[in-house]
């Protein structure tokens, strides 16, 4: 491997914004010959920052921990970073991409994962399971008969992408009728049996339970707030594993509060961790997970192993999916670095 300034032998340097990576991507790194540096704590960007300052950063692979324009500034030998996974509000690309530093993503390494999870938290949250647990732990033989069958039942799915595909799919077989909003897609639905409709407002006032499936960006911040609550039919069903942000959290626990909406399925919030008190936990028709969507040791590892290579191909010289690239304004047509 050679560094930027063609000297030979040097090793790559790659900052891992964690206390760990899964092991097949630590394996491809180790066998490019990498250095790899992680972090000591999970949360905390000062000790990004401080790295950023102190070390030959050649890659930073970002998890959760927020990657500041500061520590992009202070680090001179930064040329890629690839997120572990998909949503990089994490990251100040804005800052990357001053530098000319190629920001990319992981798509598609989790979807099956979190498509899983989403339907996990629909029937959670259609049959009530965690309260019903959480009763008879506490000694409660509640009997309760207000399930909602879902056979037969509209699901709206905001977003057609590989996640809101496969949900899909698993809906279709449970016999739900499907429809999805996706400015992005024209023409017939990208899955057999989906009626693509074409504004979130139809969508909205024709299903029973509401999929998010969306990035978080300027029109997607707060796109569900309580006049779109308001228009979904009484006793629906609201699920979010896209990002918090989506959703309007006041307007949400005023609709759950009233019983407009049935329940609510949650694998992200707007502020995270869930602060103590938050009248979403308070909520018994709220089923909470702390954004776990993509955490199982499959997504982990295609998470990983797409992060390293995204950075080893650039690294490297070798062709790295221009499409993977958030800010491909660096790129030049053919997907190489614009030097």
């Amino acid at each position: 491997m050679t560094d930027a300034s063609g000297r030979p032998d040097m090793p790559q340097t790659v900052l891992v914004t964690a206390p760990t990576l899964a092991p097949a991507g630590v394996r491809r790194l180790e066998q490019a010959g990498c250095r790899i540096l992680f972090l000591h704590t999970s949360r905390d960007a000062v000790e990004v920052d401080r790295i950023m300052a102190t070390e030959p950063i050649d890659a930073v692979i970002s998890r959760t921990v927020d990657l500041t324009a500061r520590a992009i500034d202070a680090c001179s030998t930064l040329k890629v970073v690839s997120k572990h996974g998909v949503g990089v509000t994490n990251i100040d690309v804005a800052a990357c991409t001053r530098r000319a530093i190629p920001v990319y993503v992981t798509p598609g390494a989790n979807a099956q994962s979190v498509a899983e999870l989403t339907i996990g938290l629909m029937f959670a949250a259609a049959r009530r399971i965690a309260w019903l647990d959480r009763e008879m732990r506490e000694g409660r033989w509640s009997r309760v008969q207000d399930g909602l069958e879902l056979h037969g039942r509209t699901i709206g799915l905001v977003g057609m992408g590989q996640v809101g595909q496969r949900v899909a799919s698993v809906c279709l077989a449970v016999g739900m009728k499907v429809k999805a909003f996706d400015p992005g897609l024209a023409g017939p639905g990208t899955v057999a049996g989906v009626e693509l409709l074409t504004s979130l407002e139809d969508l909205l006032a024709q299903s029973d339970v509401v999929s998010l499936h969306v990035p978080l960006t300027a029109a997607t911040r707060s796109m569900i707030g309580a006049p779109q609550l308001s228009s979904m039919p009484r006793g629906s069903i609201l699920v979010n594993t896209a990002r918090g942000e989506v959703v309007d959290e006041a307007a949400l626990v005023a609709a759950l509060g009233s019983g407009h909406l049935a329940a609510a399925g949650l694998d992200t919030m707007a502020e995270e961790p869930l602060p103590s008190g938050s009248p979403l936990a308070a909520l018994p028709t709220v089923v909470l997970t702390p954004h776990v969507g993509g955490s199982t040791s499959a997504a982990l590892a295609n998470m990983a192993v797409g992060a390293a290579e995204n950075v080893l191909g650039f690294l490297q010289g070798r062709a790295v999916d221009p499409n993977a690239c958030v800010n491909p304004s660096v790129l030049d047509a053919s997907g190489a670095h614009r030097l």
